[in-house]
């Protein structure tokens, strides 16, 4: 009951495609209504109505609610529809898959390991059918990623665009026995930053900017929502925008991380000379625009030809944190 729902219900409606009801968690209802529907309990749904398709209206991102709706899904027809984090309207469907064949194909073909091709797969099927086998079949465990790909050192100088209140710097960290040489972490919404303040208290050679990632130095307008999305926007307050090569300004790193709410493509060109010159270790987003599945690889491609390309999906409900791996 919030902003995907909202999104899924517009598209719906366009499509002609028939509301009958909403329904939460049993817990969760307490006779409140949503868009004008009571919302009621999945007991009562199927108290009363033999045969029903239930359309997942928000995310899952840990394994007890991953499970319950793994549960729900084994006795009635799911659907986890795919609503990017920025949306312009456009859904991924087999038109959409067909319009952008070729560069489906070549980053398919770019890949550097059986699991990235399937992921590739899986994730892209799940985008058309919203069917949640898809992402069962192709979650790996984080720590896998850093064990085997990214494999965090104590030389590692990292970068972290998107670093919200320091959650993803403790992470890589964990993976470091002896910390690291340098850490540079981009975070735009002031009250996130504030609690990045206080995660990374103590760090060495530990540099922070009140700042979001871009192409060039420059003003951004940047809706602050104190939480995971917050993002640019037509609207909101201005903020510092900064490029990786602008604040290296020369300097190496080893790892760069990016999960900035839709700028990756920007971010990317920001860091341009960077990754040119150290060929970084890459993490990056490949879910908050439709395109970015195959527009980012591409991108990078033209940026460094050297690398190796891997894509992973981490436990997600629909297909949110599944990132591309450059080595």
């Amino acid at each position: 009951m919030g902003d995907g729902a909202l999104k899924i219900m517009s598209v719906m409606n366009e499509r002609n495609i028939p509301l009958a009801g909403i329904f939460a968690s049993d817990e969760f209802v307490r006779g409140h209504s949503f868009e004008g529907h009571k919302v009621h309990t999945l007991a009562e749904i199927e108290a009363t109505v033999d045969d029903f398709v239930i359309v997942l209206a928000f995310a899952a991102g840990y394994q007890s609610l991953a499970d319950k709706i793994n549960s729900i899904a084994t006795r009635h027809t799911l659907i986890a529809p795919d609503v990017p984090v920025v949306q312009d309207g456009t859904v991924f469907g087999t038109d959409y898959c067909r319009q952008h064949e070729k560069e489906i194909e070549e980053v398919y073909n770019l890949l550097g390991d059986d699991i990235s091709r399937q992921t590739f797969a899986d994730v892209i099927n799940f985008r058309i059918s919203g069917k949640i086998e898809y992402l069962n079949r192709c979650t790996t465990p984080k720590e896998d990623v850093y064990n085997n790909i990214i494999k965090p050192n104590g030389n590692d100088i990292y970068v972290d665009l998107g670093a919200y209140r320091g959650d993803t710097i403790e992470e890589f960290l964990s993976f470091c026995e002896n910390g690291c040489d340098a850490i540079y972490a981009l975070e735009p919404d002031a009250k996130n930053f504030k609690k990045l303040e206080k995660t990374v208290e103590g760090l060495h050679n530990c540099h922070i900017f009140n700042a979001a990632a871009w192409e060039e130095d420059s003003v951004l307008t940047f809706a602050n929502r104190a939480g995971r999305h917050s993002s640019l926007s037509e609207r909101g307050r201005e903020v510092a925008a900064r490029s990786v090569d602008s604040i290296l300004d020369g300097k190496p790193c080893t790892v760069i991380k990016m999960d900035v709410e839709g700028a990756e493509r920007e971010a990317l060109l920001g860091s341009s000379r960077t990754i040119e010159k150290y060929k970084p270790r890459l993490m990056i987003s490949l879910y908050h625009r439709n395109e970015d599945i195959f527009s980012l690889p591409l991108l990078i491609k033209k940026l460094n030809p050297d690398y190796k390309f891997l894509i992973r999906h981490q436990l997600y409900i629909p297909a949110w944190e599944t990132n591309l791996y450059c080595i």
